[in-house]
């Protein structure tokens, strides 16, 4: 019965929202309307914060949320996927790893919360309900971005929402949270950076807060940053600050290659963050690296459809 009433939503979405993310960018907030959607999204919270596992006494745990933002272009949806597993298998977070994934699967293939910032507070909140003062929360969001500092979530035309650097930090406060790991994969984040840094808060963003990031699209299979930081880089390290640094280098030779205009990645690291993540680190015990279940073919490239993003702004993150 649910999957028969989850796919009459998809097919109502996708007939209403053919239209999609065309002008979103320029549209006022859309709140979730329709009672069956909100109470599916209500239900699949509630499961996804009740199978949480709750912090270990004494031992510094890593809790994910993973953000995609956009259900029309599958990019964001591979990123967050990748992200569950990978914290999953190689980072010790079995069971702490929570995702909000605007995509048609996540209303049948794969049931999932939505991503909105409604959905993004109950889900904080209820994270911090499963964590203890020495844990550390990663949040990863990868969506579009605009110039005025917002974060897109898409999923028409169900909603559109538009999260601003002071609605997302007063989430984070609200669920009182205190040890953050915070990485935006968008254009303009950098934006982000004055209002959610602090003492116990490690910032990362894929771009400055004027620069435009790369690597979206219909035929992308990861964003520059995606590819470059959760992809490659943590792969290679647990370490999220040095991750940051390998990323930033190999993002750059990527950018001058291909002609882009340097998106100029940007950190704020918190001083107090600094031990409690050196803490975590030294009772991690990594697992072996997870490979990216969304590579394109050998013989393909990206460049065509960067480039086309990079000339098109509704192409832009």
């Amino acid at each position: 019965m649910r999957a028969l009433h989850a796919l009459s939503l998809l097919i109502g979405l996708l007939l209403c929202g053919a239209a999609g993310a065309a002008g979103a960018a320029g549209k006022e907030r859309q709140v979730i309307t329709d009672p069956a959607l909100r109470a599916r999204e209500a239900r699949l919270l509630d499961e996804a914060i009740q199978a949480l596992v709750p912090s270990r006494p004494g031992v510094p745990d890593l809790y994910v949320i993973g953000f995609g933002g956009d259900s029309t272009e599958d990019v964001f949806r591979n990123e967050i996927v990748h992200l569950d597993s990978l914290m999953t298998e190689r980072f010790g977070a079995r069971g702490r790893v929570l995702t909000l994934v605007n995509h048609s699967d996540s209303l049948i293939r794969t049931p999932r919360p939505l991503a909105n910032l409604e959905n993004l507070r109950t889900a904080l909140r209820g994270v911090a309900s499963r964590m203890d003062d020495e844990d550390v929360l990663l949040l990863f969001m990868t969506m579009h971005g605009t110039p005025q500092h917002q974060l897109v979530a898409l999923m028409p035309p169900a909603f559109v929402d538009m999260i601003d650097p002071r609605e997302l930090r007063d989430a984070l406060d609200d669920a009182g949270i205190r040890h953050r790991v915070l990485a935006i994969s968008a254009c303009f984040s950098g934006g982000f950076v004055p209002a959610l840094q602090g003492p116990r808060t490690l910032v990362i963003t894929a771009a400055h807060r004027s620069r435009p990031s790369f690597g979206c699209g219909p035929d992308s299979d990861a964003t520059f940053f995606g590819r470059a930081w959760l992809i490659d880089a943590l792969n290679d390290t647990t370490d999220f600050v040095r991750a940051f640094d390998i990323a930033s280098r190999s993002i750059a030779v990527r950018e001058k290659a291909e002609g882009f205009r340097p998106s100029k990645p940007q950190i704020a690291v918190g001083k107090e963050i600094v031990p409690v993540l050196q803490a975590w680190q030294a009772q991690l015990q990594p697992g072996p690296k997870v490979a990216y279940a969304f590579n394109a073919p050998a013989d393909a490239t990206d460049a065509p459809a960067e480039a086309a993003s990079a000339a098109n702004p509704k192409e832009k993150r």
